[in-house]
């Protein structure tokens, strides 16, 4: 059986009957198989403990360790009872840890920020080094995941950065939100905390320690560790516009490193040899302090995936620059300028026209452009008359005549036509004419030329096509929508090629048709 079949089937079996649940589990696995332990923040009653109980079966030989802290817990209740014995005939101060968290393989300890410093720094030793100082004697702890919870994110005055920091992946877990899910849930009769993972694809200690060393042995390719800078330098920008903040994201370089380890893990147990940029999606659940910042930084990782993911060096710049120099020499063959002489309505003052003849008869012979624009040949409208001051002297009916730049006013029962002011302007005609049979036998090789160059860029899309992104959706650990934005930027340049193609043909369009 292989890893990724194995991991998949375990996964299947751990989220049986648990609804909306899916993404924590496989977080909490991948954790755990990465050594490394993960926070849930939520409210009391959304299966954080459920949780960690079911990881374990994902072991053979598992047991796990389940605690709820207080202010009032002690180091005998976590790390186990000092051995009377052996104090007595030996004068040794030692632990019987067995059945608490240092024999444990899967840990979970709720409220954890109420934990009194002598137990958080035992619990520092033990996420740091997997080692835990029983007395004089240190122990190599046989943990594989330390999952804690609590209701809250640790406040900067509680003094509990350096336990905060150890948490690599860090999850708001919440209710149940679809109604069908929640009466699936209410109504269920299984028992969500039995073992119903089969014996032949638990995980075996050997096979812990044989993954542990294959996964050091992972590839990082350009565009994941490209991908990761990127990520860094944008976080480092977010936190110089924020300037002295509570909601800069601070992340150190021992995170970082913590981050590879989960990355490389996540692409062994997809039965990969190399890691790819869906595994970089991880990323976000690592790096954020206080939930309002995901969103934040799954915009970045998003966006840093987005323009900066998988590429083929095509030269779609070239292709551009050819489609402007011939367009620019198709216009200039086909399209001669011609200076014509052409009557214009006078504009006076930006705003009125001026009907001469009506001097005559009113003290009003300006109307408004607006006025006049708006009339029709159909219907009379009214329409207000100004005089050299632009003062209000008359309102009559009036429409626009058939005959160009002018208007028929009807006063006293009659209706008369008269022309409006106008000018004669130069204007710039274009005369289009078809090109000669040679040029144009010699475009019609050129446009052959880069239509055949564009197919050819799109055929290499589909050939030189990344082997990484055939298998984007089947990751176990990331959402396959999120694939989609990994493709995005071999989608983009599949359009621009399009969208040159269609140039090309409305380029060749315009001569072939005169």
């Amino acid at each position: 059986m292989s890893v990724r079949i194995k991991i998949q089937s375990i996964l299947e079996h751990l989220g049986k009957e648990i609804y909306e649940k899916e993404e924590v589990i496989r977080l909490a696995l991948l954790t755990a198989l990465a050594g490394e332990s993960i926070f849930l923040l939520g409210p009391p009653g959304v299966a954080k403990s459920l949780i960690a109980r079911k990881l374990k079966f994902a072991f053979k030989d598992g047991n796990s360790f389940e605690y709820l802290m207080s202010r009032f817990s002690t180091p005998d209740e976590i790390f186990g009872p000092v051995s009377i014995k052996k104090l007595k005939d030996e004068d040794r101060y030692e632990r019987l840890t067995e059945k608490y968290l240092p024999g444990a393989n899967i840990v979970f300890l709720d409220e954890i920020w109420k934990a009194g410093p002598s137990i958080q720094n035992a619990l520092l030793t033990i996420l740091n080094e997997k080692v835990y100082r029983n007395g004089e004697q240190e122990v190599k702890v046989n943990i594989r995941g330390i999952i804690s919870a609590s209701n809250e994110v640790p406040s900067s005055s509680e003094g509990v950065e350096a336990l905060w920091d150890r948490f690599l992946v860090r999850y708001y877990i919440r209710e149940i939100q679809s109604s069908r899910n929640f009466l699936k849930m209410i109504t269920s009769t299984e028992d969500i905390y039995q073992d119903n993972i089969p014996e032949e694809v638990k995980i075996s200690m050997e096979e812990y320690d044989s993954w542990s060393q294959e996964i050091e042995e992972i590839q990082l390719p350009p565009e994941v560790l490209n991908a990761i800078q990127l990520v860094k330098f944008k976080l480092e920008q977010y936190n110089q516009n924020l300037g002295d903040s509570e909601q800069a994201i601070h992340v150190y370089d021992r995170r970082w490193k913590k981050i590879i380890r989960l990355i490389r893990t996540s692409a062994f147990l997809n039965g990969r040899q190399q890691a790819d940029l869906m595994d970089c999606f991880l990323i976000a659940h690592c790096l954020w302090s206080h939930p309002e910042q995901f969103d934040r930084v799954m915009e970045i990782v998003s966006e840093t995936i987005r323009k900066h993911g998988y590429t083929i060096a095509l030269n779609i710049q070239t292709i551009r620059q050819e489609l402007d120099d011939f367009e620019k020499e198709v216009h200039q063959e086909t399209r001669i300028p011609n200076q014509v002489l052409k009557n214009e309505l006078y504009v006076q003052d930006r705003e009125y026209y001026e009907i001469p003849e009506l001097r005559q008869l009113f003290d009003g012979f300006f109307v408004k452009m607006s006025d006049f624009n708006r009339l029709s040949r159909e219907d009379d409208n009214s329409i207000s008359l100004y005089d050299a001051q632009y003062n209000l002297t008359n309102r009559v009916n009036a429409r626009k005549a058939d005959q160009e730049f002018s208007i028929e006013i009807t006063y006293n029962s009659q209706t008369k036509h008269y022309p409006l002011k106008t000018q004669q302007i130069e204007k710039t005609e274009i005369i289009q004419k078809a090109p000669h049979p040679i040029i144009r036998e010699h475009w019609d090789q050129r446009i052959n030329t880069l239509e055949d160059y564009i197919h050819t860029q799109k055929e290499r899309l589909d050939t030189e096509r990344p082997e990484a992104l055939d298998t984007l959706a089947e990751n176990l650990f990331v959402h396959p929508k999120l694939s989609e934005i990994v493709e995005e930027n071999i989608r983009d340049v599949r359009k621009s090629l399009n969208q040159l193609k269609l140039r090309a043909e409305k380029i060749a369009f315009s001569y072939q048709n005169l």
